[in-house]
């Protein structure tokens, strides 16, 4: 396995891009518009935004990609608690009082971090971290070097990256990016996959195998679809929710002792599994007057009484 910056003109280019791109999609469920897309931008040097809701393998490629060339991923979370400083480093304080301060005494924030270990900075849930800390990676992204006090100039390894990600739907707590930020980024949207890729998905991050999980996994990743278009709810279930609603009713069938899929109390039963992995999930809309208990009810319903012959197995 090789490096981002040991081979930027031939692992990074041409074939050696394809290459790595058919080997990274070998572990990745769908994605393979967003995954050329993703490799083609860092390959060329440049930073980028994932945009999309939760659970849309944002991590898990970029994750693919610095394991296949073999690059540090720092991660950060985004929030109003993100300064600078935590972005950036710090003295050590008990140090600073023995000695003063100096370069020997500065503790490295994920930012200094990333561009000495010529790693990618991923901060997640970038919109939500304050203005001031988000201008703080203006320069490295436009001079790959930043400039801190008492310590003087970090310049970057090659292949130092900037990747953000964030929900474009979530407008509580987060902030607009400045146009300077902005112009620096390249984006990507990135979308929930259809039924049968977030079917792939399921079956491949639970395990499930078998005549109960040939049911249990399409009506998961049915349920959990129907929660982002329903008309009371401002926010719908990612494909992790469907993971966990498969898991559990594996559990509670294995637990009941259901005799399989077509077993009478199976209705009910993969009810109470929804109920468990997709309440805490779902955002009711401001001026709904429901629970997410009687949403899920009625997708239930839509799914195993009004319409039965999209739930029966196989």
């Amino acid at each position: 396995m090789t490096t981002l910056g040991t081979v930027r003109d031939t692992e990074t280019t041409g074939s050696g891009v394809a290459a790595a791109r058919e080997r990274i999609a070998s572990r990745i469920v769908g994605r393979e518009r967003e995954l050329e897309l993703a490799l083609a931008t860092v390959a060329a040097g440049r930073d980028l935004v994932l945009e999309g809701p939760p659970g849309t393998s944002k991590t898990t490629m970029l994750k693919a990609i610095t394991e296949e060339w073999d690059i540090p991923l720092v991660f950060v979370e985004g929030n109003a608690d993100l300064t600078p400083a935590k972005l950036v480093g710090h003295h050590n304080p008990a140090r600073v009082l023995r000695e003063d301060y100096s370069a020997d005494n500065f503790v490295a924030g994920p930012l200094v971090q990333a561009m000495r270990s010529g790693g990618f900075l991923y901060i997640e849930e970038f919109n939500r971290a304050p203005e001031d800390t988000l201008n703080t990676l203006l320069s490295a992204m436009a001079d790959r070097a930043v400039e801190v006090p008492r310590v003087g100039l970090v310049t970057a390894e090659p292949s130092f990256r900037v990747i953000a990600s964030m929900n474009p739907s979530d407008d509580i707590g987060t902030t607009r990016l400045s146009a300077g930020v902005s112009d620096r980024l390249n984006r990507i949207v990135v979308g929930y996959q259809d039924a049968v890729a977030e079917e792939g998905i399921v079956a491949l991050r639970t395990g499930l195998t078998g005549p109960i999980a040939d049911r249990i996994i399409p009506d998961a990743v049915a349920v959990t679809r129907a929660t982002r278009a329903h008309p009371d709810l401002r926010q719908g279930s990612s494909v992790r929710g469907a993971i966990d609603c498969a898991l559990v009713a594996d559990g509670l069938i294995r637990m009941r002792s259901l005799t399989g899929p077509n077993d009478e109390r199976y209705p009910e039963t993969f009810y109470d599994a929804m109920t468990v992995s997709l309440s805490g999930r779902i955002r009711l809309d401001d001026v709904a007057e429901t629970t997410p208990e009687r949403v899920l009810r009625e997708i239930w319903e839509d799914r195993f009484i009004l319409d039965p012959a999209r739930a029966e197995p196989g």
